[in-house]
């Protein structure tokens, strides 16, 4: 029994809608996308679901509580729930240089999660 499905290409600014016919959980027809890269994408998304991850982690001592980070690669989609749970238990100490690795290989994909600007250290103020 044929299975069909819709998936959205994000791979250009086209965004185009391809409709899938699965069977036993392959593609066996594949129609909307207009380029080749389109439906490598879609392939790929169909069978292997990747996504950078961007969120905060927690930052000592500096100007802001919290600073920007994402993984520098994709990660499996079904694990950034888990990515997730390890990067809130994060604390970095300022100050945060852009690019610094803030978990290195996150769940054993090879993949490190990086900061995603400066945060200098919270200056203090004497009265």
């Amino acid at each position: 029994m044929s299975k069909e499905e819709r998936l959205t290409c994000i791979n250009c600014p086209l965004g185009c809608k391809v409709d899938l016919i699965i069977e036993e959980g392959e593609i066996v027809e594949m129609s909307g996308n207009k380029c080749p890269r389109g439906k490598e994408y879609i392939i790929n998304e169909f069978k292997y679901p990747t996504r950078i991850l961007p969120t905060t982690v927690r930052v000592k001592g500096g100007k802001l509580p919290l600073v920007p980070v994402k993984t520098a690669q994709p990660i499996p989609k079904e694990r950034l729930e888990d990515a997730m749970k390890i990067l809130a238990q994060v604390e970095v100490e300022a100050p945060v240089k852009l690019g610094d690795i803030v978990v290195e290989d996150i769940l054993n994909t090879g993949v490190n999660v990086v900061t995603t600007r400066n945060l200098a250290i919270k200056e203090c103020i004497n009265d």
